[in-house]
């Protein structure tokens, strides 16, 4: 249970999506990579700790908002063969622990939870920095990169090739560049 002291001393960062980006990457033909961006997201930091060691992160996105830069790709994106988001509209991320790896790194452990399933995620997070904007608004910035296996949430759809092997990888690399606003 946290102390009104303890709460006090907290800092709520809030992400502040007009300087930030959530993109996903996976293999096309074994040959190429396409690019998907989730375009409405949410989220917070909430930390005690100048080095955000202790933070804990909140996050939601709308699965509605995934874009590809083709349509046609994007329905089925949006469909029972991937995200189904008529029926899981939400995509969403809670951070377990916040793990200091090195003077700007960090391993964030949390759920991700996708199509209703939710299963623990390692992400790799490199802090930027802060700084105050012209306006006085003090910023914070994260990159993070991560890596997951799309079959773990049942996004199974795939198609074989006439030459071998299938349509789309597994695995599904997650890149966000992160701008987050304190909070008074």
């Amino acid at each position: 249970m946290t102390t009104q002291s303890e709460s006090q001393n907290n800092t709520v960062w809030a992400i502040d999506p007009s300087h930030s980006e959530v993109h996903f990457k996976i293999k096309h033909l074994m040959i190429s990579t396409v690019t998907g961006t989730l375009g409405k997201f949410e989220g917070s930091i909430t930390t005690s700790a100048e080095d955000f060691s202790d933070a804990k992160v909140v996050f939601s996105g709308d699965a509605n908002s995934i874009t590809t830069g083709d349509e046609g790709r994007d329905g089925h994106l949006k469909s029972q063969d991937f995200f189904e988001t008529e029926a899981h509209p939400t995509l969403t991320f809670e951070s377990t622990r916040f793990e200091k790896t090195g003077d700007n790194a960090f391993h964030v452990h949390g759920n991700l939870t996708i199509k209703g399933i939710s299963k623990p995620v390692v992400l790799a997070a490199e802090f930027s920095g802060i700084a105050k904007d012209p306006w006085g608004n003090v910023k914070a910035g994260f990159s993070i990169d991560g890596k997951i296996n799309r079959k773990d949430w049942n996004l199974n759809w795939n198609a074989a090739l006439e030459a071998g092997g299938f349509l789309l990888n597994d695995d599904v690399r997650i890149l966000c560049e992160v701008q987050l606003a304190k909070q008074n």
